[in-house]
């Protein structure tokens, strides 16, 4: 793909007519390369092991790629030298009910939808499939890196805050048992208790905690928490190396 990050993706992130740190505009264009093999071969090996995995050929609701697996390709070519590495994209369901029935943002504090959508699966599923994922790469002969992106917890996902800080000490709990390793203290984590706290796009790590366990890659080799009282969320890094 193509891509114009300042153009036809800004307002998925926000950042529509407003400056960014590579002083880019909306002219800049960005290559993609995509790997449609390995992802149909992926498929197959995920419906193999009992992953209901569906695909697609092409975007459907906008071009290009949404903020969730732009932004990451931006900052993995933070110096600009060029991304050469083929990408599969993987969206998983980490919205559910609250941010569908909020189109992705927020209503006013008390209302609530008078029909919510269907919730996203349980934590544990996604462990399951990053565990499935992870299983298949490592019986194949392909060199692999495994990127989960999003933030922590999010203060206008978060009521119980009035929406004005995010859970820093839900986050702060799930990061300890990150680094400790302890991927029971996530397999245990509830649906209903991701929401409480703000944390739905949390689950794209919950699909890399189950890669790493399937792995036997219990801690992290390097790891951070930046937390945040002000901000939107708090911010965490870790890097499994090979």
């Amino acid at each position: 793909m193509s891509i114009k990050p300042w153009a036809s993706m800004a307002h998925s992130s926000g950042m529509a007519g407003r400056p960014n740190v590579w002083n880019e505009g909306p002219e800049t264009s960005i290559e993609v390369k995509g790997q449609p093999e390995t992802a149909r071969w992926l498929t197959t090996r995920l419906l193999d092991q009992g992953i209901d995995v569906s695909y697609a050929y092409w975007p459907l609701h906008q071009e290009g790629f949404a903020h969730a697996f732009l932004n990451t390709l931006l900052y993995l070519d933070y110096h600009r030298r060029g991304f050469p590495y083929p990408v599969i994209a993987f969206p998983l369901n980490c919205y559910g009910s609250l941010v569908v029935s909020n189109k992705g943002f927020a209503v006013p504090l008390g209302e609530k939808p008078a029909q919510p959508d269907p919730p996203s699966p349980p934590p544990w599923r996604f462990m399951e499939v990053g565990a499935a994922v992870a299983k298949a790469f490592r019986d194949s002969e392909l060199r692999v890196a495994l990127v989960a992106s999003s933030s922590w917890s999010h203060a206008f996902n978060t009521d119980k805050t009035w929406r004005l800080q995010p859970d820093v000490a839900a986050d702060r709990e799930l990061h300890h048992a990150l680094r400790e390793g302890k991927f029971e203290v996530w397999r245990n984590r509830s649906r209903s208790q991701l929401e409480d706290s703000g944390q739905q796009e949390l689950l794209n790590w919950f699909a890399l905690a189950g890669a790493m366990q399937e792995l036997g890659r219990r801690k992290p080799d390097w790891s951070d928490f930046v937390e945040s009282y002000v901000f939107n969320s708090s911010k965490v890094f870790a890097v499994y190396r090979p």
